[in-house]
């Protein structure tokens, strides 16, 4: 089964310990450091649309795009009971194409690390260069290197709730530098029948400084590079790292 596809309708019951309203404010914080306070903002790889909808709460107008369909009717589902208005649509991200230029693009939790090599990271960079206006910024996270390598490595993990169960091994691969995770889950339908599904997920262990250098080479500036939701630099067992950098004036 393709990624996010079964699994789009259990992300929020799974992820219900994310605070996003905080989130978003640290990427409003963020831009703020690149002198961006958005009025129209781009969420790449937006998933259920919970980052979407908080930077919509907010008063900024905002696109959503995710390569899900699936994902996306969850988001388009959270957008109405939420009482927002986003445009949601069906992209790649490496493929990007916006009616209007923004002031800010947001890739929040993991989105860059599914970019596999330095092709896919070139177009992303390169189209995202294209959607923000000059003087404004781009803003995204990876889990890191560290973290892919030495926390979710080669680990398995599981968990149990009352309505569905996973099962989640990983198998890290030094020479390519990725982490391939095969997930089974199981959802209660009636009684004591479940439904069994798997999806295979792929994420890339980037290095900061790589992803810097790419994007100064794709029209970026001031790249700055902190910690997990701080305005410190990363430490060496970081497990996420934010990136903030600024599309050059044409």
């Amino acid at each position: 089964m393709a990624a996010y596809s079964g699994l789009a309708g259990l992300y929020d019951r799974l992820m219900d310990d994310v605070d996003y309203p905080a989130w978003a404010e640290y990427y409003l914080k963020l831009l703020e450091t690149a002198g961006v306070a958005p009025t129209r903002l781009c969420d790449c790889a937006c998933g259920t649309g919970a980052m979407s909808v908080e930077f919509a709460l907010r008063g900024i107008q905002v696109t959503g795009i995710d390569i899900s369909r699936e994902m996306l009717e969850q988001a388009q589902a959270r957008a109405r009971q939420s009482g927002v208005r986003v445009m949601f649509a069906e992209q790649d991200m490496c493929n990007l194409a916006l009616p209007r230029r923004v002031d800010a693009l947001v890739c929040a939790c993991d989105g860059v690390n599914y970019l596999l090599d330095d092709a896919r990271l070139n177009r992303f960079f390169a189209r995202a260069h294209d959607a923000i206006r000059p003087g404004g910024a781009l803003a995204f996270d990876i889990s890191s290197a560290h973290k892919l390598e030495h926390v979710l490595g080669n680990g398995f993990f599981g968990e149990e709730r009352d309505d569905v169960a996973y099962l989640w091994s990983n198998r890290f691969d030094p020479a390519a530098r990725t982490v391939t995770m095969d997930l089974t889950f199981f959802v209660r339908q009636q009684g004591e029948l479940y439904r069994r599904f798997a999806e295979v997920h792929v994420q890339k262990a980037h290095e900061a400084g790589h992803i810097a250098a790419l994007l100064e080479q794709n029209g970026f500036s001031d790249v700055r590079v902190y910690g997990d939701r701080t305005f410190d630099a990363p430490g060496p067992e970081e497990a996420r790292i934010h990136f903030i950098a600024t599309r050059r004036q044409d």
